[in-house]
């Protein structure tokens, strides 16, 4: 589980102290959006005066409000109570390698503000910090409440975490950020809790929630940008292996003589799937397709998904490629884990089609098993906000475990 730090919000009031019983509660009531209180006991086997003392103390937070009485069923009707979903915002930082995204949410993963840059993420890292402080500010600002009524914010990175340490970035896949605090400045400024993973384990999340893979216990989403990273979903929830690090698919060795990585090894699936790589094969391979749009359009991931929509022979062979590369990656996941579904995400999904049916090809010629064959390969149905608002479900997910973390009042508006 990701790790945050001790912060003390403005103004804040005491904090809940909430009985065992009371995150169950509250899960329960926020996934039927509207129940009573006998419904509650009838669920979760509580007495209805245990449920009454959970609900009394939950109400004063905002998160829950009477709305009305519903049907009896045979004594005096029910209160019925509802989850409000606006009762307060999650901030979701995405961190690419070369932008930055936030957005803020309500506690059912809307979006209500966005704002998003492209930035030299590897490379400066005291200026994504301020940048990341400053599109927060605008969303908060944009969302038109007090920073008093964040839960909290989320960050996701492009990077390995190391849950003992969730601060610090692998210096070996971004040597610039080497003893760089990534949550320490939107701590200082928002004064909320901040947790921090991996941008491919929140966009597997997010898919979970509110996504293609929602109710999919066993699941994988594949992000693919700069880098080439996965997320992988066990028994309904991340699986980060011993210390946050697993999934990184992206240095999977597809060919050990193959191309240096930016991790030191060789031949990684980065290294063939990855922007820079698919944009050096289409410019490799550009003197044997005089007419392709790319000598105009510029050799970068975003032309080679327009020209291969627009069927442009060049790029159709690039992705083409890439989608074999891929498909052995896949391959061997399938064989691995056996998810029901697998998710591409990243850029590189809104070519849909013109990637999967090259990529399910190639899965097909590598996996023995009908059962492993049937997973589904699908692309993000989030789209680029699905790490962003991974990282604000992380937060809500963890105050779902923990209601110490929502604030107790309604301090402003």
């Amino acid at each position: 589980m990701a790790k945050t730090a001790t912060t003390t919000r403005s103004h804040a009031p005491a904090p809940l102290a909430p009985s065992p019983s009371m995150p169950g509660v509250l899960r329960l009531i926020w996934h039927e959006r509207q129940i009573s209180r006998a419904d509650i006991a009838r669920h979760t086997g509580l007495s209805r005066s245990t449920v009454s003392e959970i609900v009394s103390e939950l109400l004063p937070t905002g998160l829950l409000a009477e709305v009305g009485v519903g049907a009896s069923s045979g004594g005096r009707r029910p209160i019925v109570l509802q989850f409000q979903d606006d009762a307060l915002g999650v901030i979701g930082v995405d961190v690419g390698a070369a932008h930055v995204s936030v957005a803020v949410t309500d506690l059912r993963g809307q979006v209500l503000a966005w704002e998003s840059r492209s930035h030299a993420v590897r490379t400066d890292p005291t200026g994504t910090i301020a940048l990341m402080t400053e599109l927060t500010t605008r969303c908060v600002r944009a969302w038109g409440r007090k920073p008093e009524r964040l839960l909290g914010i989320g960050v996701a990175v492009p990077s390995p975490v190391d849950l003992t340490r969730p601060d610090e970035l692998c210096d070996v896949i971004l040597p610039a950020w080497r003893g760089v605090a990534v949550g320490a400045a939107l701590r200082k400024r928002f004064r909320v809790p901040v947790l921090i993973d991996n941008d491919a384990n929140l966009a597997a999340l997010a898919e979970r929630w509110w996504g293609v893979g929602q109710g999919i216990d066993e699941a994988a989403y594949i992000k693919i940008a700069t880098g080439v990273g996965a997320g992988h979903i066990i028994g309904g929830r991340i699986h980060r292996g011993a210390r946050g690090l697993a999934g990184e698919i992206g240095h999977l060795a597809i060919d050990p003589r193959g191309a240096e990585c930016v991790c030191g090894l060789r031949g990684c699936l980065t290294t063939l799937v990855g922007a820079q790589a698919l944009a050096t094969r289409a410019q490799a391979l550009a003197p044997a397709y005089p007419d392709t749009q790319l000598t105009k359009a510029g050799f970068t991931l975003s032309a080679i998904e327009d020209a291969a929509l627009a069927g442009d022979p060049l790029a159709l062979r690039v992705v083409d490629e890439a989608a074999d590369h891929l498909g052995i990656a896949i391959a061997n996941l399938l064989n691995l884990l056996n998810p029901a579904i697998v998710i591409i995400g990243g850029s590189i999904a809104r070519l849909g089609e013109v990637l999967l049916a090259p990529l399910r090809r190639a899965v097909d010629r590598r996996t023995l098993i009908t059962s492993v064959r049937a997973a589904r390969i699908v692309t993000s149905s989030l789209g680029a906000q699905a790490v962003a608002v991974g990282a604000a479900t992380m937060m809500l997910e963890r105050a779902f475990t923990d209601p110490t973390l929502f604030p107790t009042a309604a301090t402003g508006q």
